[in-house]
């Protein structure tokens, strides 16, 4: 297993949309493995396959305070949204910045397991925002872009700067 680089705002390849995963081999499950360790360690509760620059359609998510919970979403697919919820979000990809965001209160998603099997989940709270924010990735959408341009201006400005002091 190995720590991948996390790209971060406003990083282009951010934008890229993701393809289908084709089949679920032994790189798709290396992927995986690599993923749950970086996001685990970086700390956080989802990271789509786009920001670790791996353009396939592969999100993780862990809410659990255990950390021992790991949901592994491949080709996934919503097919009911409901309701509405606001929820302050935060993306391992925008470090540091947290804003408030509208979403679904509850989604139905449709994916294959880490061993290619598919599955159906229900979700609501919590868990359906990561969802939805995880499946904005693989679309080459990062959270802050539903924020007003002034708010989407201050932080790609205060991201560059952060890039620039390292």
């Amino acid at each position: 297993m190995a720590i991948l680089d996390i790209l971060h705002y406003p990083d282009a390849r951010l934008h890229t949309v993701a393809q289908p995963v084709k089949a679920v081999d032994a790189s798709i499950k290396r992927l995986i493995e690599d993923m749950a360790q970086t996001m685990y360690d970086a700390p956080g509760i989802g990271l789509a396959a786009t920001q670790v620059n791996a353009h396939v359609q592969l999100i993780l998510i862990d809410i659990s305070e255990s950390k021992d919970d790991l949901l592994v979403l491949i080709n996934p697919k919503i097919t009911e949204r409901s309701g509405e919820q606001d929820y302050e979000e935060g993306c391992l990809s925008v470090p540091g910045v947290y804003d408030t965001v509208r979403r679904a209160d509850r989604v139905t998603v449709q994916a294959l397991d880490r061993d290619g099997k598919p599955f159906s989940l229900k979700a609501e709270g919590l868990l359906s925002v990561c969802i939805q924010h995880e499946m904005d990735h693989l679309l080459g959408k990062v959270f802050i872009e539903y924020l007003s341009p002034l708010k989407r201006n201050r932080i790609k400005n205060k991201m560059l700067k952060q890039q620039r002091d390292r």
